[in-house]
């Protein structure tokens, strides 16, 4: 065994992982919060917050674009195109956000109507839209200067201000839903300020963080004109990829909506417990992307590729043991909510056909989300996603949910059998090695 490669991939995946989980282990106290106010306001909260969705995935294309660039730079020991790199993503990041926080906040209503007919919902739904978008800009800033610091090897760091800032969010929850230590009592609203205030606090600490690092930081977007070229062939598939993804699972959305708001409810209840697993994995991810592109960017190529299928064998085992925990502990966990039996259940039922696609779901996101990308070829994973998301999954949702109306956890199998389609052709693009490349 390679202890010193082991004890690198420790290094950044454990601060990873926790930071991942941490979030979603809140986010999921969050949900307890809101499901306490009944299911209208889940399924409000479900659907509002589907643009952040469809951001947090465009902002984690820039992302990867980030670290690819830093991690094969450091690599070649380029400070200066280092710091380059940095300044570009951040700008790219700034007008990503600011465009889905104007359309969220003019068209916080259509969007919501789009996915069901309820007034309440609709309401609710409208409320929190307009508030979430605030988070847009100071949730993108995070995670740029999130992945800077990882790939300067200080991945603890922003697993502490992701401790902090999910901490901020859960008190001014706790106060601003119910109206706890004499603030107003605001429901769903009081959810969404709770996250912008958590998020704001989360950026302004990573900004300090990245600048200590980074120490008189040369500020400059200057790539000249190859550069540049060069950038926008790897950044505009990587964020056509994510985006196209992501609103494949709106119109799947769409579909749960439309199946009724029980079973929207109930798909809602797995959404903190799934993140919650996929983030435990989503370390080895992150380290793939980073060694990988280190070793690429080192010219070391035979090294990178043992390395990269060790990566997936450790995501299939850990993959293994949270499947066997989910699939005992399920039902425990949807008992936490203050909802109807059948909400429940559905649940449960949701969180079984997870357990059984997530070691397929991890691998993809290990050899899709950081070895393949790690060279730069990003636009190999945006033929393989589209294929899978708008070939497979999209055609299956739609046919299994408003054409048979089959149940909704039997409709979530089915399309997610895009999943399985990914992994096939990641396998055969993987043992090419056509994706390994320096930049």
């Amino acid at each position: 065994m390679d202890k010193s490669f082991q004890s690198e991939v420790a290094k950044i995946a454990i601060p990873v992982a926790l930071q991942s989980m941490l979030q979603s282990s809140f986010s999921m106290i969050d949900q307890i919060m809101v499901g306490q106010l009944g299911e209208k306001s889940i399924a409000a909260v479900e659907i509002a917050a589907k643009p952040s969705f469809i951001y947090a995935f465009v902002i984690g294309a820039v992302g990867t674009i980030a670290g690819i660039m830093i991690s094969q730079y450091i690599g070649k020991k380029d400070i200066s195109a280092e710091e380059k790199s940095v300044c570009v993503n951040t700008l790219i990041m700034l007008i990503v956000g600011l465009l889905f926080m104007a359309i969220s906040g003019l068209f916080a209503r259509p969007f919501i109507v789009l996915f069901t007919e309820d007034s309440l919902v609709i309401t609710e739904g409208t409320h929190y839209l307009q508030l979430i978008g605030l988070t847009y800009i100071p949730l993108g800033i995070s995670n740029i200067c999130g992945v800077a610091i990882r790939c300067r090897g200080r991945s603890s760091w922003p697993l502490y201000v992701g401790a902090l800032s999910a901490g901020i969010n859960t008190l001014f929850n706790y106060c601003l839903i119910f109206g706890n230590f004499g603030l107003p009592k605001l429901g769903v609203r009081g959810a969404a300020i709770a996250s912008v205030i958590s998020q704001l606090a989360g950026a302004l600490i990573s900004l300090l963080l990245l600048f200590r690092l980074y120490k008189n930081m040369h500020i400059s977007i200057r790539l000249g004109r190859d550069g540049y070229i060069q950038y926008f062939a790897m950044l505009l598939p990587v964020v056509v990829n994510e985006f196209l993804w992501s609103v494949g699972q709106s119109v799947n959305t769409f579909v749960y909506g439309h199946i009724g708001t029980k079973e929207l409810a109930g798909m809602s209840l797995t959404g903190s417990v799934q993140g919650l697993t996929i983030g435990a994995m989503s370390g080895l991810a992150q380290a793939a992307g980073i060694l990988i592109g280190k070793r690429l960017g080192e010219r070391e190529y035979k090294k990178a590729y043992e390395e990269s299928k060790k990566l997936c064998i450790y995501g299939f085992i850990g993959t293994v043991f949270f499947s066997m925990m989910l699939v005992i502990l399920r039902y425990h966990y949807v008992g936490i909510f203050n909802v109807s039996g059948d909400v429940r259940r559905i649940g449960a039922e949701i969180l079984l056909a997870f357990a059984v696609l997530m070691p397929v779901k991890v691998q993809n996101m290990i050899l899709g989300g950081g070895i393949i990308r790690s060279g730069g070829r990003t636009k190999y994973i945006m033929i393989i996603d589209i294929l899978g998301t708008w070939l497979v999954g999209v055609p299956l949702a739609l046919f299994t949910g408003l054409y048979l109306r089959l149940p909704i956890a039997l409709v979530y199998f089915i399309l997610s059998q895009e999943e399985l389609v990914r992994f096939v052709i990641s396998v055969f693009m993987f043992r090419s090695r056509k994706w390994m490349n320096t930049i």
